[in-house]
This record gives C-alpha cells, structure tokens and sequence, in this order.
C-alpha cells in the first residue's frame, strides 16, 4: 500500500508542478508584492516540485525529496497568508478554502515525512 501511496505523491507533486508551466500566471497573482521576481520564482518552484515530486518515487531519493517538500511548503507559507489577506485576488475561492490550506500543508507535510521513513518497498 505505501508503494502506491508513494507513487500517488510522487505523482501529485510532479502534476503540481508543471501546472506551474501551464497557469504561471495564477501563481504569481497569489505572490505577495514584497517578494521579488515572481515569475522565476514561480517558474524555479515548479523545477523544484516536479524534481521532488520525482524524486519521491525511489527509495533512495525519497528522504531527500521528503525534507524537500516540507521545506517548500514552508516557503510557500507567504503565499497563504496573503491570499488570506487578500481574498479578491482568488474570487471564485471560498475564504473558507484559504484557511483550510493551513491544516492541508500541514497534513500534506506529515503524510511526505511518515511515506519517506526507512519501510522498505518493493520497487518494480
């Protein structure tokens, strides 16, 4: 079970990040102004999900990638907390939802650390 799981992980995060190649223009209206260069900022975070998200696949990588994605979801904090303070910019978003974002990275952060612990797994 954990196989797939980790393969599913690996999968989310290489999805999430080529959606920053195809809708760049969403991620950097979610940047808050204080933060230079958002389109290679948002361009460099996609490089870096779709490597982590790759890099969750094998077992070897794993770890690595696990501390990775904790680390960007912590760089991405700013991120949420200005679309918090700014709804506007996410119409269609329910405020709601903005919330729940803290819990889901949360959750989202755990479930990468709990799927890189040392279980081996049968890679075929």
């Amino acid at each position: 079970m954990k196989k797939y799981l980790c393969w599913l992980f690996g999968v989310l995060f290489v999805s999430a990040g080529i959606n920053h190649f195809v809708s760049p223009q969403f991620y950097m209206n979610v940047m808050p102004p204080y933060i230079p260069w958002h389109f290679e900022l948002v361009i460099l975070s996609g490089i870096i999900e779709v490597v982590l998200g790759m890099g969750f696949l094998y077992s070897k990588t794993r770890k690595v990638s696990a501390y990775g994605i904790i680390a960007l979801l912590i760089a991405v904090l700013p991120a949420h907390i200005f679309m918090i303070q700014k709804p506007e910019i996410l119409p269609n978003v329910p405020v709601w939802f903005l919330y729940a974002r803290f819990p889901i990275q949360i959750f989202i952060g755990v479930c990468g650390w709990f799927l890189s612990r040392n279980i081996e797994i049968e890679e075929n």
